[in-house]
């Protein structure tokens, strides 16, 4: 019909590779060929005539979130009669149903990254996969970040929960791993962090998380509260990051390490290998990241303590004694997320090497 626009019928047949006789037909019929083809019927009764509409559509209704498999069981627990072929007819027509009369879903747009422009990152729960540490649990986080347009991927070991040290710390040394910062860095509500906090700490959370991104020249927003997919883009992340750390204590065939050393670098070769796998989409990210500045800013929150009669202190509900001579003394403690460091005036910072996250390590000697 196109080739008819500009030539004579003969012509336009002998092009389109067709005769004369059955161009002129086609050029004189009012309808397509394929419009005079009638459709086929249906060449045996209908399996489904008898029970959809009054069995499988009260189901659907009843419960819109019910698997097409969990109504065809009860289907066939019901009708012993059916057959087990009738399952993809089923599915097909329980699919067409909920086209027109199913629940509305969350409509998502597809978000279109540009180099150098997002950087995200979060925590994700590691207790499902049974690390252990010289055969003791270990109770864990991860700190995952990511540069969404590359790929890129840093983790970093998390002992404390979720906190602004925890994030200051693995943000910081995923910045430098990368070699540059993004121009943005989307977070959460930092719901978790200012858990239990006060108004003026919740405050100033948000005045350290603020001046932390200036540092690095970022800028610095917010996440919705409770809209996960706003931050998809590091969530989904989680899941394969964790698939191939499942992967990988599966091969090794065992999920316990000798020290948390060696499970940190453990983390680090798995993340290594995925970066690898992109090096020259990260390559090329690099170029526009922004230049990092000349040193690192605070990870550890700063607190001033007293030490009591008792010949310790008390920091996060969790006590930690000292030698007694400092009993009556102030001590600046530097909290970071797997250790304190206390410094007594110009004496060197000392580590006191405690889990702060349990309550149970309640004696901490120096």
């Amino acid at each position: 019909m196109k080739l008819r626009q500009n030539h004579s019928i003969e012509t336009a047949a002998a092009k389109a590779g067709m005769s004369r006789a059955t161009g002129y037909r086609i050029a004189s019929a009012p309808r397509l060929p394929s419009q005079d083809k009638e459709s086929r019927g249906r060449r045996r009764s209908d399996p489904l005539g008898q029970i959809f509409e009054t069995e499988v559509v009260p189901l659907l209704r009843s419960a819109p979130s019910l698997r097409p498999v969990a109504v065809f069981e009860e289907m066939l627990r019901r009708h012993p009669e059916l057959q087990s072929g009738v399952r993809r007819t089923l599915e097909r027509r329980i699919r067409a149903w909920r086209a027109m009369h199913g629940q509305e879903q969350d409509v998502i747009f597809r978000q279109v990254h540009a180099p150098g422009r997002l950087g995200l990152s979060d925590f994700t729960d590691m207790g499902a996969l049974d690390v252990t540490i010289a055969r003791q649990p270990l109770d864990h986080l991860l700190y995952h970040f990511r540069l969404p347009w590359s790929g890129f991927e840093h983790a970093h070991v998390i002992l404390g929960g979720e906190s602004f040290v925890a994030l200051a710390e693995g943000l910081q040394n995923a910045l430098w791993s990368a070699g540059g910062s993004p121009a943005s860095h989307p977070t959460d509500s930092l719901s978790a962090a200012s858990r239990n906090l006060d108004a003026q700490a919740r405050t100033d959370l948000t005045t350290r998380y603020e001046a932390l991104c200036a540092h690095y020249r970022m800028a610095s927003t917010r996440n919705n509260k409770g809209v996960a997919h706003e931050n998809g883009a590091i969530e989904s992340a989680h899941g394969h990051l964790k698939a191939a750390v499942r992967d990988a204590l599966l091969m090794c065939a065992s999920t316990d390490f000798d020290d948390l050393n060696s499970y940190r670098t453990f983390i680090d070769e798995i993340v290594g290998r995925r970066n690898a796998s992109r090096g020259k989409a990260i390559e090329a990210e690099r170029s526009h990241l922004r230049e990092l500045p000349s040193q690192r800013t605070t990870d550890f929150e700063e607190i001033i303590v007293t030490v009591t009669s008792s010949g310790g202190f008390t920091l996060r509900k969790v006590f930690y004694t000292v030698p007694s001579r400092l009993i009556g003394h102030r001590l600046r403690v530097r909290l970071l997320d797997d250790r304190l460091v206390s410094v007594h005036r110009r004496v060197a910072p000392v580590d006191l090497a405690a889990a702060v996250r349990k309550p149970t390590a309640s004696m901490i000697r120096w």
